[in-house]
């Protein structure tokens, strides 16, 4: 994970997603950092291919274009708002910090913020559980087929 962050992971508390190439691709992260900074990002990713790709999916709009789905499809957006009960949940489990209690991540439960938490979130959890999370995924498709950081300069 040092090698895919550039920096040692801070906080992880276990790999919640393996890449089908073996790698970790995703961590799970405790609410508060060793030094004691709250840390709402309970599924990290860490995956630099993901992570690139899904930065053009960002740039692409489509943050703006799924906030305005949200708006307008109260079934969407019921199933975002358990996406966001599941995720402070799994949070909570790994114990409770005030300064961030009923905060998720990646702008749930009203609005899309940041789609690399809502993949890792779907990668995490597997799909169904949170719906936006489970596009982003589906979007990137086999993204470890590629090469990335390193590897690809071999």
């Amino acid at each position: 994970m040092a090698a895919q962050l550039g920096r040692e992971p801070r906080g992880c508390v276990d790999v919640a997603w393996r890449c089908p190439c073996g790698k970790p691709a995703v961590t799970t992260t405790a609410p508060r950092l060793p030094g004691g900074t709250p840390f709402p990002t309970t599924y990290y990713l860490t995956c630099p291919r993901a992570a690139s790709l899904i930065g053009t999916l960002e740039a692409s709009g489509l943050m703006a274009e799924m906030s305005r789905r949200l708006e307008d499809d109260e079934e969407l957006a019921a199933a975002y708002r358990a996406a966001h009960e599941s995720y402070l949940a799994d949070r909570e489990a790994l114990g409770h910090v005030e300064e961030i209690d009923g905060i998720s991540a990646g702008g749930m439960p009203s609005r899309v913020k940041c789609l690399h938490v809502l993949a890792a979130h779907s990668l995490a959890k597997g799909p169904g559980v949170n719906p936006l999370g489970d596009e982003v995924v589906e979007l990137l498709g086999e993204f470890w087929s590629q090469p990335c950081g390193a590897e690809a300069a071999q």
